[in-house]
């Protein structure tokens, strides 16, 4: 799938959050995924809360494995392990650069940077690992 496929996949299946994302770029190992960081996303002190982060981060490897596989919809997380490393920057969105390390037939696994947008650091590492559903399983 292209960027304007997992574009539009996300808004038919996920409606109630695509808005908040918008894919940056789409590669032959991955992608990159911006988080449109709102008020709604920060959590005192004025950062980036952990659950926006795992957002993102959860989204831009479900959308890198599907770029490879199509429209599988019922691919599902099975694991995720977060390092928050930095603080990010204060009203930037955050970039979410996901990277398919290993795809086979029942399972996916990879890991996301996450970055303050404009910024060489990473903030975040994610290290995820997807359930795919049996072929009969997908939908067409």
């Amino acid at each position: 799938m292209d960027q304007a496929a997992l574009t539009e996949f996300l808004a038919r299946e996920f409606g109630q959050v695509a808005a908040e994302f918008a894919v940056q770029g789409v590669g032959p190992d991955g992608l990159v995924l911006r988080l449109k960081v709102g008020e709604r996303h920060l959590r005192p002190g004025g950062t980036v809360s952990g659950p926006s982060i795992f957002a993102l981060a959860d989204v831009a490897m479900y959308l890198a494995i599907l770029a490879r596989i199509g429209p599988v919809a019922l691919a599902v997380t099975t694991n995720c392990a977060i390092d928050f490393m930095r603080k990010p920057a204060a009203g930037r969105d955050l970039l979410g650069e996901a990277r398919v390390l290993k795809l086979g037939r029942t399972l996916a696994v990879g890991d996301v940077l996450v970055f303050s947008d404009g910024a060489s650091e990473p903030v975040a590492r994610a290290s995820l690992t997807y359930a795919i559903p049996p072929v009969g399983g997908r939908e067409p």
